[in-house]
């Protein structure tokens, strides 16, 4: 099995690396790996997590986000990595 990262989670990801390192120097690197370890994890746990707005969510473990993912043939497609903090109502319109 193989992970792919699409351009939009690509897109979140980056947006959440620049967000944390305004706030301190050397966090987004941390939100970064943490999140990459997080994606990484699904190679194994793939499938395991609940379903929410039609795709797989698995939380993250360091920091308020979830990873959005379909598991499709033998590909684990990230589709969204997304604050929790988020308005539910954007998170349902984003991922719809």
């Amino acid at each position: 099995m193989k992970i792919k990262i699409l351009r939009s989670a690509r897109q979140d990801l980056i947006d959440g690396y620049l967000f944390y390192e305004q706030q301190s120097a050397g966090l987004g690197e941390y939100f970064r790996d943490s999140l990459i370890s997080d994606i990484d994890s699904l190679l194994i746990h793939a499938r395991s997590h609940s379903i929410m707005h039609g795709k797989h969510r698995k939380v993250a473990s360091h920091f308020p986000y979830s990873i959005f993912y379909l598991v499709e043939g033998n590909e684990i497609r990230i589709h969204a990595i997304i604050d929790n903090r988020r308005d539910p109502e954007w998170i349902s319109g984003r991922l719809n």
